[in-house]
């Protein structure tokens, strides 16, 4: 093989991508990648890290104002905006620097472009590599694997225009903190930007057009977050229909109807948080058998397209739209390029988190799904007021909640509110990969004191067996 041909390209270096390079040079496979910005993708670079960096400063700020709960006292608190926006660029930096040593060290070929089908040598795939227009390199490979993710969805008259109006990119690197903000969807992204600046002073107001916000989420879950963050000074309007934006020189006013009443807002930003869509065009697609259906393209449980050497994972291949989703499909379709024998991911095992405060973490089924699908089921719920390491922390604020098949004991969903629920989350996953029951659950010994005692407490709820409530 010369220098332009291998046995696998990548096409995108985010969680996905950069994940699934690294398992297929484990594997034997030479590689490429193939990346047009940063890698490390949207979520190491203006997702999931520099966010949690950015929420982790405004926790330290929450705590700060609220020293006297722990008989500490401090004056003149304050912080420095652009130190903290710094800290989560360098974050990010380091992180994605980390990525480009991975890829070194696993000597995966790494290609600075954007990189698109470009047609068939006999078997093998081409791709072109390009860079503002201009022609990189042309590629050869048996498998292709793209992995390009999504973008924000940007609705008509909501444009960002990185001065009052923001999509997440603006929302990460504020130059000044506003003093009143409109987060538009009520989602993770939307609710986690709500929490940070909330939590770093201003008044925000949270829009859903749907009746509930945080609507993936169980509805108990829903109810209670939803009453933590109006007890925070959040503003929450759900059931929402937006009138008109007016920009002005440095403010945005709008109307909004919900509950039967019309509110006038005026504030300083507006944050659009409103989902996203696949990064599906100049990728070659035409005249293949890829189908792209709402901007996502169609694959199966091993992430093959239809089109012979061809997969497509993460985003791209649509929801969940998380980045362990995206890099779990990296491993699991490599392994299937590989030869090797591999279980098709089932989406109701894949975890989602919210990192706002107080944080959301869940898996499985809802309790009104469950339902829906015939299941007769057992609800077990344990409050954090009756955990001795949540009070002992100062975090009484939160609820486990169960859902079990009445009949096999079969463990259908988790929901979880409360501090650290985003770390815990994984017990009740590995409990359903293992397709554990109520039975092994009664039986495993949880750690004392520590907050995950309430998930054992929520199991034993389920069968009114709970001690502590």
């Amino acid at each position: 093989m010369n220098k332009t041909e291998f046995d696998l390209v990548v096409v995108g270096g985010g969680p996905g991508g950069y994940v699934a390079a690294i398992r297929a040079a484990q594997l034997g496979l030479r590689t490429a990648l193939v990346e047009a910005n940063h890698l490390g993708g949207i979520c190491l670079n203006w997702g999931c890290i520099p966010t949690k960096a950015l929420l982790r400063a405004s926790e330290i700020n929450h705590l700060l104002h609220h020293l006297g709960d722990f008989g500490f006292a401090a004056d003149n608190v304050r912080f420095d905006l652009q130190k903290v926006v710094k800290r989560s660029r360098q974050v990010a930096g380091q992180l994605s620097s980390g990525v480009g040593h991975l890829l070194k060290k696993n000597k995966i070929a790494v290609f600075d472009g954007f990189g698109a089908l470009a047609g068939k040598d006999g078997s093998r795939r081409l791709l072109s590599v390009t860079k503002d227009g201009k022609p990189v390199a042309t590629l050869s490979a048996k498998n292709v694997i793209l992995a390009t993710g999504a973008r924000a969805r940007v609705l008509p008259g909501l444009e960002p225009d990185g001065k009052l109006i923001w999509s997440y990119r603006e929302a990460m690197v504020p130059t000044e903190m506003p003093k009143s903000l409109l987060v538009i969807g009520s989602g993770a992204i939307g609710i986690e930007f709500a929490s940070f600046y909330r939590n770093m002073g201003a008044e925000v107001t949270v829009v859903e057009v749907l009746d509930r916000i945080l609507p993936v989420e169980d509805e108990e879950i829903s109810a209670l977050a939803h009453k933590a963050f109006v007890k925070q000074g959040m503003t929450i309007l759900t059931g929402a229909k937006l009138g008109p934006i007016t920009r002005g020189a440095d403010n945005v006013s709008l109307s909004v109807e919900a509950g039967g009443k019309t509110h006038a807002i005026t504030v300083d930003r507006v944050i659009s948080a409103v989902g996203i869509v696949g990064n599906v065009e100049k990728l070659g697609l035409e005249g293949t058998a890829v189908t792209v259906d709402r901007t996502h393209v169609k694959v199966d449980a091993q992430c093959f397209t239809g089109e012979p050497g061809v997969y497509a994972i993460g985003d791209l291949a649509g929801p969940p739209w998380l980045a362990h989703k995206a890099s779990h499909e990296g491993v699991m379709c490599v392994e299937a390029i590989a030869g090797k024998h591999v279980h098709p991911i089932d989406p109701l095992n894949i975890p989602g988190c919210t990192y706002c405060r107080p944080q959301i973490a869940s898996v499985g089924l809802t309790e009104a799904r469950a339902k829906e699908a015939g299941r007769k089921v057992r609800v077990g719920r344990f409050p954090f007021i009756g955990n001795g390491k949540a009070i002992a922390m100062g975090e009484p604020e939160g609820l486990v909640k169960t859902v079990f098949d009445a009949e096999t004991g079969e463990l259908l969903g988790a929901h979880m509110i409360g501090a650290e629920v985003t770390e815990m989350i994984q017990g009740y996953v590995i409990a359903r990969t293992s397709e554990l029951t109520d039975a092994e659950l009664k039986e495993t010994v949880f750690p004392h004191p520590t907050i995950s005692e309430a998930m054992h407490e929520a199991v034993l709820a389920a069968y009114d067996g709970a001690l502590h409530i």
